[in-house]
């Protein structure tokens, strides 16, 4: 399948980092196209343009300034995002990245009427979301019942990719992890993507 990996962190010797070479290797292993998307190295502005913003309800969207960004997500048929958790939420560069390339005309459609969004991304069909956090599980599942996976099942691939398998690898108390730890993380993440056809 072609997969695009966006990966979301500053520190080129990050855990996120290294766990997204994990993702990459693994699935350039198993045949897979691989499309890697580095937000930072890339320069990526996660700041959504005044042009884009006002033709968000005006037909074409104005995705000019990321019309790689879109092609690539266009192309792809399976998704892995990249990314520390963050105050229990995107980094910012991520959260752009949403807000700027998942635009209407590219991963929905606008009803006429703007009731419900009509998908686009009807070609997606794996996710997989890798993140770390530096709580516990619990804080994360009990006390905010996973705000991050829940947008992205249900608001973001929900609606846009409805058909898309879902899935998500978190990595709590990232802080505190020795080496074995993350190996058996790395394990579950290859063991995740060989589950893809």
């Amino acid at each position: 399948m072609k997969t695009l990996v966006v990966i979301a962190h500053p520190l080129p010797d990050s855990l996120t980092q290294a766990l997204a070479q994990v993702a990459i290797k693994s699935l350039t292993a198993a045949g897979h196209e691989v499309v890697v998307e580095n937000l930072y190295d890339a320069g990526f502005s996660p700041v959504l343009t005044e042009a884009e913003r006002q033709s968000y309800y005006r037909l074409p969207f104005d995705a000019s300034a990321i019309a790689g960004q879109v092609e690539c997500l266009l192309a792809a048929e399976a998704l892995v995002l990249v990314f520390p958790t963050w105050w229990f939420g995107f980094p910012a560069i991520l959260k752009g990245w949403f807000d700027r390339v998942w635009g209407p005309g590219v991963a929905y459609d606008h009803a006429s009427d703007l009731g419900p969004i009509r998908p686009r991304l009807l070609n997606l069909k794996h996710a997989l979301a890798i993140t770390s956090l530096g709580s516990p599980w619990w804080v994360d599942r009990l006390l905010l019942w996973q705000p991050v996976r829940r947008i992205l099942k249900t608001a973001l691939l929900g609606t846009c990719a409805p058909a898309c398998r879902f899935g998500m690898l978190s990595l709590y108390q990232a802080e505190k992890l020795d080496s074995a730890q993350v190996r058996r993380f790395s394990s579950r993440i290859e063991r995740a993507l060989a589950r893809w056809l």
